[in-house]
């Protein structure tokens, strides 16, 4: 086969701004050959095949193996043996040896290269391929400081698998989580953030006082997390990237920390008076509290839908835990759960499809979810003690973190209940909250 230089488009958008800052080259929008349904029940990964990045150091291998973690890790591709390779890639600008890759089963195929500018910036480019129909599918080149090569690997690893899937991916994102040390009578919970593959880990916290349930702001790198430091919990509102820290107030009774509002301008949170809890909402500047449900019941762990115009929450009004919807402004709550035994800690789908749930019967902690008028509801996994669902930004993957007698520890499992797999962290680690996209 004849090969050619394949010219990259040349439209121009920003991804990030200040330092590590980013440009990107988007392509025309290509036909659509190759795709994944990640609808279906019975998934078999899509074959894909990855060649080191070309490159004059180790970068080009590093961001290759975290592209290739993170498609593998999402149980939708299945990365190739680089031993099985026939075609040597050395010009990621050359038209593949399509032939070479059909051979291996491939059916897509990237390419690439990180190339060094003169005023020190990494230049990473890659292409999609689609191997069958021989034809190039994406091709983006970006341009960043050398510490940032880890969120190119990211982004680069979301554009694979949005051309593939049609969904968003979730890659460049974060989890922020408690991360415990420690004798079990004589823990240490520090606020840690990290990569959502793992990588990265970095301390909020010094762990002076008990943290509990961080929440990120949906519209900001902000989180609001519970702190018992002398007597009564107070709440926190911090900024991730400056680590400004200020309280929003000392909440007697309080069990979990605020959740945001979509547009991050108000939380919404549960406090107790007497024997019962009852709904409020903040705004967060003029720290104006409005009272949502008055029930001689506990109202707790409500979170806001993605267009802000309804809660769920938890309630024992029932008799027993279960899951409520109503409007966002108060009202009629309508129960949506009437599956075996408890539901708590409900959490709402970014997509607005589904509601997280930790479920409680026969001694069992399960994870499951269920439609926001009650329907298809499921649980996704079952085990001693699982809880604290939390939902990557596109809406198809939860984390959430299990115990079963040492200490905790976080997964993931696919919102189909495939592909439950264990968050690596340096220490026991709970409560995690996943990020909206970082770009």
């Amino acid at each position: 086969m004849t090969q050619r230089s394949v010219p990259l488009p040349l439209t121009r958008r920003w991804l990030l701004a200040g330092a590590g800052a980013m440009a990107v080259l988007a392509p025309r929008a290509a036909g659509a050959v190759l795709r994944l349904d990640i609808t279906q029940g019975n998934l078999q990964p899509m074959p894909i095949a990855l060649p080191d990045f070309v490159s004059e150091t180790d970068i080009g291998r590093n961001v290759t193996a975290v592209i290739s973690n993170n498609l593998q890790r999402s149980g939708l591709f299945a990365p190739i043996n680089p031993a099985a390779f026939i075609e040597k890639v050395t010009n990621s600008d050359n038209v593949p040896r399509f032939a070479d890759w059909r051979t291996i089963n491939a059916q897509a195929l990237v390419t690439g290269r990180i190339t060094r500018q003169g005023d020190g910036r990494l230049k990473a480019e890659f292409r999609l391929w689609d191997v069958f129909a021989g034809q190039q599918l994406d091709g983006k080149q970006y341009f960043t400081t050398p510490d940032n090569w880890r969120r190119i690997a990211h982004i680069i690893a979301d554009a694979i698998y949005e051309r593939l899937t049609g969904d968003k991916g979730y890659f460049d994102s974060r989890v922020v989580f408690v991360d415990e040390t420690g004798p079990k009578d004589r823990r240490v919970k520090r606020l840690a953030i990290m990569d959502q593959d793992g990588a990265g880990v970095r301390y909020l916290t010094r762990g002076d006082d008990l943290v509990l349930t961080p929440r990120f702001n949906p519209s900001t790198q902000e989180i609001t997390y519970m702190s018992y430091g002398q007597g009564d919990p107070r709440v926190y509102l911090l900024n991730i990237e400056t680590g400004q820290r200020e309280i929003v107030g000392n909440f007697p009774g309080m069990t979990f920390a605020p959740r945001f509002s979509p547009d991050g301008q108000r939380v919404i949170m549960s406090l107790q008076q007497g024997g019962n809890a009852n709904l409020f909402v903040m705004d967060l500047r003029s720290k104006q509290t409005t009272r949502l449900t008055d029930t001689p019941a506990i109202d707790t762990a409500p979170c806001y839908s993605p267009d802000g115009t309804r809660i769920c929450f938890e309630s024992d009004r029932g008799g027993s835990q279960q899951i409520y919807v109503m409007p966002a402004t108060g009202g009629a709550a309508q129960r949506i759960s009437f599956g075996e035994g408890h539901h708590s800690t409900p959490v709402w789908s970014p997509r607005g499809d589904y509601i997280a749930f930790t479920g409680q019967a026969r001694g069992n902690f399960a994870i499951g979810i269920l439609k926001p008028d009650g329907s298809g509801e499921r649980l996704l996994t079952e085990g001693f003690h699982n809880e604290g669902p939390t939902f990557a930004p596109n809406g198809r993957v939860l984390m959430f973190f299990r115990d079963v007698g040492q200490g905790p520890a976080l997964y993931t499992i696919d919102i189909s209940g495939r592909n439950e797999l264990k968050v690596p962290t340096p220490a026991y680690a709970s409560d995690p909250a996943w990020s909206p996209l970082l770009s």
